[in-house]
């Protein structure tokens, strides 16, 4: 089989041979329990709760079916789904940490993620660094005798730098040290981040594996023994539980993705170049565009890109930033991303101290193309552009 072949077959197939009453569409298995038919079935499950079906807390037939697609697109040995995408971060850095020891994380990385780091984790004596992390010295050289975990993003949020994986990997297994990357951006179908040696892999599932700006869901994917380990620590302590609705939702989405990623990426090359070219545009922030300072790296450990980036215009005026996002009109004003749906985001709508925007977030846009026709959301950013003038 060909790698295509093989993503439709986790996505199509896998795990839904034998359906109850032969149903194309796996059931949705709402509830809260699972009775036993003796003392001893009911002792055993209780024994090994990460691998029986007990209470939906723990285990559930629909979610653990989006789990196990999960696991395989990923290349790992299992995957837990949670409730978002924060508690599969918050899950996954707590579960490998404790008072006394450090996380080395990238500059960058999604704004909950840094506050689990510095307000959150603060709080029980664990400390937290940053670093740019373009290049991998940068990590060698901020490790301390007690760091427990480094935490990437590959790209970043908003300013989409790369890390080198595999040699940050290297680095990693050489000190001991737990390694940990959101990888919603690529998804699966264009970076498997176990395969360059990251130890485990998470998704805000709410973007593009379920697609369609309905569901809320976190996945953490990775080795037997980590992810057991994680089950058992955080995800039963702290009941970050998926709804098995919701996973259908996810699993749902799921379906398309194959199929859904590489329109997301083509039409954000075609909008990216429209962009780059336009002399109201100071810069755009892409890892495939073709004068990327990364753009080596980003087709050596990344198949694709998706539909998300960033881009500054030639301002410094909010006043003109803000009649750029208004005049929009096939662009949504909202968070996040992944959807079916292009989303507008500028920096400058943030919190900031005393209200003064850093120079370097009046004008920082962050866009998602959707599955909207190229040649209109060219004609909605065009009709934009002209507004400031």
């Amino acid at each position: 089989m060909n790698q295509q072949q093989d993503i439709t077959d986790i996505l199509h197939h896998m795990g839904e041979h034998d359906l109850p009453f032969n149903a194309v569409s796996p059931p949705i298995f709402q509830t809260s329990i699972f009775c036993f038919k003796s003392f001893d079935a009911f002792k055993e499950a209780l024994e090994d709760e990460a691998n029986h079906f007990i209470y939906t807390r723990g285990n559930n037939p629909t979610v653990n079916l989006v789990e196990e697609k999960i696991a395989a697109l990923e290349h790992a040995e299992r995957a837990k789904l949670v409730a978002s995408g924060a508690a599969a971060i918050s899950a996954s850095v707590t579960a490998f940490v404790k008072k006394g020891d450090h996380v080395l994380a990238v500059q960058d990385c999604y704004s909950w993620a840094k506050s689990l780091l510095v307000n959150y984790l603060s709080r029980f004596g664990v400390e937290s660094s940053f670093v740019d992390g373009c290049d991998p010295a940068e990590f060698e050289a901020a490790i301390r005798p007690n760091t427990k975990v480094i935490y990437l993003e590959s790209p970043t949020t908003f300013t989409f730098k790369l890390q080198n994986l595999k040699a940050v990997a290297a680095i990693a297994k050489k000190h001991g040290i737990k390694t940990i990357i959101d990888n919603t951006w690529c998804t699966p179908i264009y970076q498997n981040p176990i395969d360059l040696g990251i130890d485990i892999v998470l998704h805000s599932a709410t973007k593009y594996l379920g697609g369609n700006s309905d569901a809320v869901a976190g996945v953490i994917a990775g080795k037997e023994a980590d992810i057991r380990h994680i089950f058992e620590t955080e995800f039963m302590t702290m009941g970050a539980v998926p709804d098995p609705f919701m996973a259908w939702l996810i699993l749902r989405g799921m379906r398309t993705l194959h199929i859904r990623l590489p329109v997301h990426f083509e039409s954000a090359k075609k909008i990216t170049a429209f962009l780059a070219a336009h002399p109201l545009v100071e810069s755009v922030l892409y890892p495939f565009t073709p004068d990327y300072p990364q753009r080596e790296l980003a087709e050596t450990q990344m198949r694709g890109g998706s539909g998300l980036f960033s881009f500054r215009l030639k301002t410094r005026d909010v006043n003109k930033v803000r009649t750029f996002v208004d005049t929009l009109t096939l662009f949504k004003r909202a968070v996040s991303w992944g959807g079916y749906e292009s989303l507008i985001s500028p920096s400058a709508v943030g919190n900031f101290p005393d209200g003064i925007i850093p120079d370097d977030k009046v004008s920082l846009i962050r866009l998602h193309i959707g599955l909207e026709s190229v040649e209109s959301l060219v004609e909605d950013l065009t009709r934009a552009l002209d507004a400031i003038r």
